[in-house]
């Protein structure tokens, strides 16, 4: 996971740092930090976040924008795409903005677009939520009892 912002709050870094914990070691979930473009960037600020994130982007990577105009995936539907991407075997990168969102450049260059629904989260408490999803889709794979929707 590639997120603009820095510095989570205490709860956040908590509820990331659980779901990252509980995740098998063939699925490890890195979280990588650019700095917010601030005032810096004078209406330039999701370009400056862009080319920050992409420069942390691996090469060869799957990437995955999360971004509220994409798709909603049912947790179903992200535990096939994660056995997918296991087979693929490249690196796979969760891309989160700032304030102002993904550049629409990086956006294009995006293999897919994620919705986590028509709410607007805080872009610090979609780390966490995209974790819980991570491991929960990893429950599914592996038959463990943790998710019982329906």
């Amino acid at each position: 996971m590639i997120s603009v912002g820095q510095r989570m709050p205490g709860w956040v870094a908590e509820g990331w740092q659980e779901y990252a914990r509980r995740l098998p070691p063939h699925l490890p979930l890195e979280l990588i930090e650019v700095p917010v473009a601030g005032r810096k960037a004078t209406g330039r600020e999701r370009e400056a976040e862009a080319q920050a994130l992409a420069d942390r982007i691996p090469e060869r990577a799957r990437r995955i924008a999360m971004h509220g105009a994409g798709r909603p995936w049912s947790t179903e539907v992200l535990a096939r795409h994660l056995a997918d991407w296991q087979q693929d075997g490249d690196p796979v990168c969760f891309l989160i903005g700032g304030a102002e969102g993904l550049h629409p450049d990086l956006l294009a260059s995006c293999q897919a677009r994620w919705s986590l629904g028509p709410a607007v989260f805080p872009h610090m408490l979609v780390r966490v939520l995209v974790a819980e999803q991570l491991y929960r889709a990893s429950t599914i794979l592996s038959g463990h009892p943790y998710h019982r929707g329906g």
